[in-house]
């Protein structure tokens, strides 16, 4: 039986919910959520706490470890193969995600774009579903790049949790904004909770990819004195 859940609650795998639909607009539901027939009630398809954006926009904010590709994420994958016209990546999902080679801004059957295995791309997925296998391009609609394609072979990767990726992709976060402040740095983000990151030097990289995989774990306050002993260190 659906039962009508409050912003904040605990919910579990499998619980129905319902939600009153702000001024007549339609619930739109988010990670960790789909719909359950007609009308307002939502299925949890994930554990964790309910969260809610105006007007009416429902998600599960959850500490999941292994990423499940959603349709529409921009994700960073490593090309582990190269079969045919097919490149297979591998994106951290249970099963590998496929990339075609005319998938790529400019790319034609002569000019086929240089990827090489071992390479990181930035993609987004256009075919993510449990029946179908993960499909992801290079291009948007227009078929242009956007700031996809192949990363550049300097710079370091590393991994964090996708809760704390998808702060960072807030367009309001200070905590790439003050680390700009200190450091100039190239970066890119996972919704799959890689990131890539390429400073002036070796240290600065360093530095700036051992602030972002702490945050996680710091309150404001110790942010704000991290970034302060930070600033006198710097140059």
């Amino acid at each position: 039986m659906a039962r009508c859940a409050a912003v904040g609650d605990v919910v579990l795998a499998g619980d129905l919910l319902t939600f009153p639909a702000a001024h007549g607009a339609k619930v739109l539901c988010g990670p960790g959520l789909r719909r359950q027939g007609s009308g307002l009630g939502l299925a949890a398809c994930k554990s964790g706490i309910l969260r809610h954006k105006e007007p009416s926009i429902y998600w599960v904010d959850s500490q999941q470890k292994r990423y499940v590709p959603t349709k529409g994420e921009y994700v960073i994958g490593i090309v582990t193969t190269k079969s045919g016209d097919i490149f297979k990546v591998d994106v951290g999902g249970s099963e590998q995600a496929s990339l075609s080679y005319l998938a790529f801004e400019g790319a034609t059957k002569r000019n086929r774009p240089n990827v090489q295995v071992g390479d990181l791309v930035f993609a987004q997925f256009v075919v993510a579903n449990k029946d179908m296998e993960p499909e992801l391009v290079c291009i948007d609609s227009c078929g242009r790049s956007n700031g996809m394609g192949v990363i550049g072979p300097d710079g370091l990767l590393f991994k964090v949790s996708m809760n704390i990726a998808r702060k960072l992709l807030s367009p309001n976060c200070e905590v790439i904004k003050n680390l700009g402040d200190l450091y100039p740095f190239e970066i890119v983000i996972g919704m799959n909770g890689r990131i890539w990151v390429k400073a002036k030097t070796i240290k600065h990289t360093l530095l700036v990819a051992n602030v972002l995989e702490s945050c996680e774990n710091m309150t404001t306050e110790q942010r704000k004195r991290a970034f302060k002993k930070l600033s006198e260190n710097v140059p």
